[in-house]
């Protein structure tokens, strides 16, 4: 049972979480990707779109042997559809996660950007889907790159923008680091990327998880700006898009935790009763459930703390992962 005053103290809570106008709409000057699913239905985009400029539809994915891609299926084409009728651009995300394995298949992903003949294969594939289909722009989001294989992902950046009408865009996603040395060590050749790319989205969350780490926050401020100084000693800020959390993580004490939608989130603050605590240097809530459970999130608040973010550091906007879990942009 939830004591009186735990309840009191969660909705009081709550209260501070429900995101407002002010802080979830779309900031002037700078520009609001969305990465949606691509199972979700119209009415989310319609539900974003005041706050958004391009919606990244994940999308299309390349087969374990790396020599292939699927084309975007109905549901793809239904959000190219919707984000075209809500005046916003439509981008495809290429990725290499694999339903399967239910994570990012890198070993595929060497495959590929080893083989010249299949990156070619894959951006020929992509580059024609776009084209034909009416898309916007190709949003590569390949996770696990080796340093190896970072000349390959500059070459396939290269490849879809040749094969790609000139008003057609290729941005890419790349996971934060706070030194150009662990950017390097993770595949980015940053300097080469940002000649061969239109936009780069620096993916500044997940530095805590369930899975790889004991609790913490997801994306804190502090961590963002030092990842922002580094890829920005090489990088446009034009160019860059700041990579903004829109969920929430667990750390139960036995077994592994997982990913929250921000609803899930405060459904389990409020029936726990527990007491959610905003973190203002962090830019981060947190809250501890009566059965030693961890949370962190990130919501519109957090995400009015990252719009100053990008206005100090002069980037391009920001990018929300993702639309569905996330405060509604509006």
């Amino acid at each position: 049972m939830v004591r009186p005053a735990r309840l009191v103290a969660a909705v009081l809570g709550l209260l501070l979480l429900v995101p407002t106008t002010a802080t979830a709409a779309r900031p002037d000057g700078l520009e609001v990707t969305g990465w949606i699913l691509q199972t979700s239905p119209d009415r989310l985009v319609a539900r974003n779109a005041h706050g958004l400029s391009t919606l990244s539809v994940a999308g299309v994915s390349i087969n374990a042997t790396g020599s292939r891609v699927g084309g975007p299926n109905e549901n793809a084409q239904r959000l190219l559809a919707a984000a075209h009728r809500h005046g916003l651009a439509a981008e495809l995300l290429l990725s290499n996660y694999s339903d399967r394995l239910e994570d990012f298949d890198r070993v595929a992903l060497h495959r590929m950007l080893s083989d010249p003949a299949k990156i070619a294969s894959v951006a020929s594939r992509v580059a024609a889907d776009v084209t034909d289909q009416g898309w916007d722009s190709v949003n590569v989001d390949l996770e696990g790159v080796r340093a190896s294989d970072a000349d390959g992902l500059v070459t396939l950046v290269e490849e879809l923008q040749a094969r790609m009408p000139e008003e057609r865009t290729v941005s890419i996603d790349v996971s934060a680091s706070t030194s150009l040395r662990v950017y390097r060590e993770r595949g980015y050749l940053l300097a080469d990327l940002a000649e061969a790319a239109d936009v780069i989205a620096v993916m500044t969350y997940d530095m805590h998880g369930p899975s790889w780490s004991a609790p913490g926050p997801i994306g804190p401020l502090p961590w963002q700006r030092d990842a922002l100084d580094a890829l920005l000693s090489v990088v446009p800020a034009e160019q860059v898009l700041l990579g903004v959390s829109g969920y929430g993580y667990s750390w139960p004490t036995r077994g592994t935790g997982r990913s929250l939608t921000l609803r899930q989130v405060r459904g389990l603050v409020a029936r726990d009763g527990a007491t959610a605590h905003w973190r203002p240097k962090l830019g981060e809530w947190t809250a501890r459930l009566s059965n030693g459970t961890v949370l962190w999130w990130s919501d519109a608040r957090s995400y009015a703390r990252r719009v100053e973010l990008a206005r100090e550091y002069g980037v391009r906007g920001l990018a929300v992962w993702r639309l569905g879990s996330a405060d509604t942009l509006r």
